[in-house]
């Protein structure tokens, strides 16, 4: 059997599905879009997808534009960003002692992601407004970790944690289901553009180099420990239900993706070894979801 390469290059990240015709294709096209579209924005808010605007944070040419504009990579990215950053046990209290995670874990991701939507594609006054309503959150979030050790959301290193393992998910997804031949240089502006909502969240250090990215989370490994409640947290992200019953195989499908980019040290940190699908599987599934959801936003 002749084997199928993976794309290759950014414009393999347009890799339509399989051709239907157009009467056919139109409707198909609608209905996935539709999904897609409840998924993220809370109709009951009044919430519509974020326009693109040129004259926001990056713009139309940025990698941030490229890179969060696909669903799929970025659905599996911001599961291993998750992942990653309750690792770290002051970032994992603030969630535990200050949010109603359990109760609305779709809702925390739902808002997360259209914070992600709001500073890569909305007007620059939208964004900063976003981003000032998150400093605000953060000011009221502190705590006693259970050692006795206080910690503030608004602490510049626990930003820096978030951002960077974030952002190095993200890019990550990209690479992986989009652009696997992404170029280094592309892979620094990256970073270099998304430190613009970092520091403006108050994060620091601020990586704005892909090297700088990895040696922020090589310096962080010693503070991060795994608990009852990592894992607790941990097993509602991979385990909360769908929104409906139909996209309940993607999601799973998504959930073990994620995992399956989560760096060896943090797997092992997770005990999340033994896995139900094959590695094999969960990529090329992914991927296939990946092509047919860039096919139906075309």
């Amino acid at each position: 059997m002749r084997r199928v390469p993976p794309p290759t290059s950014k414009d393999a990240a347009r890799k339509p599905a399989p051709r239907l015709s157009s009467s056919l294709a139109r409707p198909v096209k609608a209905a996935i879009a539709a999904q897609v579209v409840a998924l993220f924005n809370d109709r009951g808010r009044g919430e519509k997808p974020v326009p693109r605007h040129p004259d926001g944070l990056f713009g139309k040419d940025s990698v941030a534009w490229r890179v969060h504009g696909d669903v799929a990579s970025m659905m599996v990215g911001g599961v291993a960003g998750l992942l990653l950053q309750m690792l770290h046990p002051a970032v994992l209290a603030g969630v535990w002692d200050h949010s109603n995670f359990r109760a609305d874990m779709h809702g925390r991701l739902r808002r997360t992601a259209r914070f992600i939507a709001q500073t890569t594609y909305g007007e620059r006054s939208e964004a900063l407004a976003a981003i000032e309503r998150v400093r605000r959150i953060h000011d009221q979030v502190r705590g006693t970790l259970p050692d006795g050790t206080p910690y503030l959301a608004n602490d510049p290193a626990l930003l820096a944690w978030v951002h960077v393992t974030e952002t190095t998910s993200f890019l990550a997804g990209w690479i992986r289901y989009a652009e696997p031949r992404m170029s280094t240089a592309d892979q620094d502006r990256y970073f270099a553009e998304m430190a613009v909502v970092g520091e403006a969240l108050g994060a620091s250090p601020v990586p704005r180099t892909r090297a700088e990215a990895e040696a922020i989370i090589q310096a962080m490994r010693p503070q991060l420990r795994c608990d009852r409640r990592t894992r607790e947290v941990a097993r509602l992200i991979l385990t909360q239900p769908a929104h409906n019953a139909m996209a309940e195989p993607i999601q799973a499908l998504t959930m073990e993706a994620g995992v399956d980019l989560l760096p060896a040290w943090a797997v092992a940190m997770h005990r999340m070894h033994a896995r139900s699908f094959s590695r094999a599987f969960v990529r090329a599934g992914t991927l296939g979801v990946a092509r047919t959801l860039r096919w139906a936003f075309q």
